[in-house]
Order: structure tokens, then C-alpha cells, then sequence
């Protein structure tokens, strides 16, 4: 019986799925051989004797092992601690579930995943006061751009709101504080939630945390993290701490006492520039106003002579750069300022996408990382914020259409941490009852997997695998998002069996 942590050298009969299915004649059982954390061979089933450890897939389906591109590592691994806000219809509902919260460790309660930009009445300090008294309460919006904080946890950071909701860099302030628990403690809720990610496929996740993760992680690892790999990032107050340490983008960081199953897991990220806001703060730059609000275009958080800046010393060291842009504004001065730099990388986001800018992409050779869960959960908001905005909203298909590279993620804890569930939103533009929204900008299952990997089931990629139960090519939108996944392998390694 096959156990987690199990070295597999043949995986016996699986149907191949996306990338490096291209090179085998239709759905007929085959095995794939591995060896040095890389597969080796693929063969009809029983054409090649077994070797070593045989993981016996029985006619299971096996895709390249998944990656999220847009994590928030700490702060998703810490929302299992908080109160789930995401059913509050107004501020007094929020409020109300924050009156009996959970005082942590550390004297706060924190809850997180309102969504305010719907409700009818708009949150107040005297409100929140009157439901969660002397105990520093903290509530996280579910784009993280803005938090609502009653008079405690004010005087308690140090912040002053008439309304109690401090947005943008103060916003990522406190969560930056509410994140910097007790190392110990956060690195085995990130082993916790990296076990739950591999549960669901996951062998790559990209770390967008607000710290210095190029510590962080090394730790970990001797902690006993070994779920998947990490590209972890960095951002501007970091930079000169980084080009002094030597980071390079795409390199290997890990110490020498690394356990042998655990080597290569770690690289060297992107510069993390956030250039604007959020839809759901209503501060994304944009190029018409916000309804309601005729002097609201959103912000521009870094000048455009700023952003340059900082792609140039980026590229000069030797590093990619992973440049936040939601609004249509911001997603122009971000590519212009890699037209101007010839910096390298991704732009996280691109919500809103001027017409004249798709192509862009393509010919810059700018990644696009999108999340596609957002467009479903936005597509309100968009119908109403976004609604005078003449850009393309949530671009999939155009984008891809246009040559541009996709990659996939959910920006968790904003969207759950779970590849199909991007996928399906990918496919099928709805998690509801109600049809496709923009059906136009849909992928095709084959599409949605190729934004959703960084391997290929084929001789001499990593032994990165992920056995389905289900067929995603046949899957319809209930079945792809409950995807059921009977077994992960990273690096040929098993880190999830069902």
C-alpha cells in the first residue's frame, strides 16, 4: 500500500492528461517511469518491467503536478484561525459576528473576507465599538486593501480613522503586524495548509507574503515543510536588502543541512510591486470614475518615474519583477514602464485591460497572472463599479488570443488555495446557477491545464504528478471544481495519497 512520503520509481497504468499528452496515441494505459526526481521513460502499460516502488494507478488520469502563482502564504495559512466574514450582507451583520469572536493569543480578534462594496450602509468606528467594546477587533476586506478596526486595535497600532478603515499601505501595514505571529507558530500553519494543498494536486505555489520570505522559508524547510516548491518574492523596502544578499531570480535558495527529499524546492522569486489598488476598495486606477464619485479614478500607488526606477535596478540585478496592476491606468504604465526598462516577468492581476494594451503582453513578453476565481466572485461589483469602463474586464481568451502567457492562481486567502476551482472558473465563467458572465472570454479545459502547470508529463521534466479520479476533459463545472485527487507526487515523492 502506497504511504505518504513513498519514493515511486513506476507509476503502473495512467491515462495522460494535458501537457505530454500530445505525444502518446489516444487514452490507452501507460506507465511512467522515474528516477532522480525526473521521469525517465513513458511506455505502454507492461511494456517496460516495473522498478522500485510501484504506485498502481488502475486507469486513473494523471495531469503535471498544479501550481498557484499568487499566494499570500501566511495569511492564508493564519485564515483557518479567523473569523470568516464573507457572509456579512452589511457592516452590522460583520460586526455582529465579531462581538463573540476568539480573543488569539496575542489579545486580538481578526476576522477576514468582507465585502463591503455592496452594502447599502457604510462601516463606522462607533458601530464596530458598539459590538466588540474594549477588545482590539480587526477586520480584513477580502482584497486585503482595506481594513476596518474599532478604537482598541486603533490606539493599539498606533492609527487614527474617523470610520474606523484604513486603506492601501496602511491596510498592508496591519496586516503585516497581524501575519508576524510567532515563527513557530506560523510555520506549522504553513506545513498544515501545505499538507491541504497537495491534497488537492498542488506541487508549486508562488509566495507573495509582505516579509522577508528568503528567510523564512529555509526555516521552514528544516521544520519539516516539503509539500511543494516555492518561488518566493519580495518587495521594494526589501530590494537593496536583496541585491546585497545576492538574490537572483530562478535560482535555487536552501542551506546545506537540507534533508535530501526537501533539495530544490526553493527558488529565488520576483520583485513584488504593487501599482494600484482594488476593485473592491474601489481604488483601482482606472480611467473613468467610480459611480457615485466623479473624482475617484482609484490611485496610482507608485509613479510612473518610480516604477522605472525600480524595474531598472530590478533588471540590472539580475532580477524578474511581479508588478500588481487591477485598473485599466495601471495596467498601461506597468507595461509601459517594461517597454522602457526591457525588465522581465509578470504582471499579477491585469483585471482591466485597455483594448490597445492586449498585445502588449505578447510582445513584451509580460506573463499575465490572473486569477479566474475573481472574475466570478467580481462579476457584481463589475456590473456596477466597472460598469462605464470601456477596457475588457477579466480578459482570459482575448489575452491568450492576443499570444500573451497565462499562469494561474488565487491570490489566497482572497480565493481558496485550489487549482480546479481556477480552472472551472477558467471553463465555465460561473460558480452558480446563473449562465457564463462573458462567455466570450472562456478557455477550453486544455487551456485552463496548460495556465495551471509548469511541466509536462514527458521524458526528463520533473516527476511532478497528480492522479485524478475523473477525466477534466469530460468533468462538467461541479465535477471539475470537486476535482477528486487520489494522489500527488513531487519530485517522484509522494505528498498526498487518498
Amino acid at each position: 500500500m502506497t504511504v505518504r512520503g513513498a519514493a515511486i520509481e513506476t507509476v503502473r497504468a495512467v491515462r495522460v492528461v494535458g501537457p505530454g499528452s500530445e505525444f502518446l496515441l489516444g487514452d490507452e494505459p501507460v506507465d511512467l517511469h522515474l528516477a532522480d526526481g525526473r521521469i525517465v521513460d513513458i511506455a505502454p502499460t507492461g511494456a517496460l518491467p516495473a522498478r522500485g516502488e510501484v504506485l498502481d494507478a488502475g486507469g486513473l488520469w494523471a495531469v503535471p503536478g498544479l501550481w498557484d502563482n499568487h499566494v499570500h502564504t501566511v495569511q492564508w495559512a493564519l485564515a483557518a484561525e479567523r473569523v470568516p466574514l464573507g457572509a456579512a450582507d452589511s457592516p452590522a451583520a460583520a460586526a455582529a459576528l465579531m462581538r463573540d469572536a476568539p480573543v488569539l493569543a496575542d489579545g486580538r480578534r481578526v476576522g477576514s473576507g468582507f465585502r463591503d462594496a455592496l452594502w447599502a450602509d457604510r462601516p463606522t468606528l462607533a458601530l464596530l465599538d458598539a459590538s466588540t467594546g474594549s477588545i482590539p477587533t480587526y477586520l480584513i476586506n477580502a482584497d486585503v486593501h482595506s481594513v476596518w478596526l474599532n478604537s482598541a486595535a486603533l490606539a493599539r497600532e498606533g492609527f487614527r480613522g474617523d470610520d474606523g478603515v484604513l486603506r492601501e499601505e496602511d491596510a498592508f501595514e496591519i496586516s503585516r503586524r497581524l501575519n508576524a505571529v510567532d515563527p513557530g507558530h506560523s510555520d506549522l500553519a504553513v506545513i498544515r495548509a501545505g499538507d491541504a494543498a497537495a491534497a488537492r494536486g498542488v506541487t508549486g505555489l508562488v509566495d507573495f507574503d509582505m516579509a522577508w520570505n528568503a528567510d523564512a522559508w529555509p526555516r521552514r524547510i528544516r521544520a519539516g515543510f516539503a509539500a511543494h516548491r516555492v518561488e518566493f518574492a519580495f518587495y521594494p523596502a526589501d530590494l537593496d536588502r536583496a541585491i546585497a544578499a545576492g538574490l537572483r531570480s530562478g535560482e535555487l535558495h536552501e542551506e546545506a543541512d537540507v534533508p535530501e527529499h526537501a533539495k530544490g524546492l526553493i527558488r529565488v522569486g520576483s520583485l513584488k510591486i504593487i501599482t494600484d489598488g482594488s476593485l473592491g476598495t474601489r481604488t483601482a486606477a482606472c480611467s473613468h470614475p467610480y459611480p457615485g464619485d466623479p473624482e475617484n479614478f482609484g490611485v496610482l500607488t507608485v509613479p510612473e518615474d518610480q516604477l522605472v526606477s525600480l524595474l531598472t535596478t530590478a533588471t540590472a540585478a539580475g532580477l524578474s519583477v511581479a508588478a500588481h496592476a487591477i485598473g485599466d491606468r495601471a495596467v498601461t504604465s506597468v507595461l509601459d514602464a517594461f517597454t522602457a526598462t526591457g525588465a522581465t516577468g509578470s504582471m499579477e492581476h491585469a483585471q482591466l485591460v485597455r483594448h490597445a494594451d492586449l498585445a502588449r503582453f505578447a510582445r513584451l513578453g509580460v506573463i499575465a497572472s490572473v486569477q479566474p476565481q475573481h472574475a466570478v466572485d467580481d462579476r457584481d461589483l463589475v456590473e456596477h463599479h466597472w460598469s462605464e469602463q470601456t477596457a475588457v474586464g477579466y480578459p482570459l481568451a482575448t489575452l491568450r488570443g492576443a499570444g500573451a502567457e497565462l499562469r494561474f492562481g488565487s491570490d489566497a486567502p482572497v480565493a481558496p488555495l485550489d487549482p480546479w476551482q481556477a480552472m472551472a472558473s477558467a471553463v465555465w465563467r460561473t460558480d452558480d446557477a446563473r449562465p457564463a458572465w462573458h462567455p466570450e472570454e472562456r478557455l477550453t479545459v486544455d487551456q485552463a491545464l496548460a495556465a495551471s502547470v509548469r511541466s509536462a508529463l514527458r521524458p526528463g521534466e520533473p516527476a511532478d504528478v497528480v492522479l485524478t479520479a475523473v477525466d477534466p476533459r469530460t468533468a462538467d463545472a461541479s465535477a471539475l471544481r470537486a476535482m477528486p485527487v487520489a494522489a500527488t507526487l513531487l519530485a517522484g515523492r509522494v505528498t498526498y495519497v487518498s
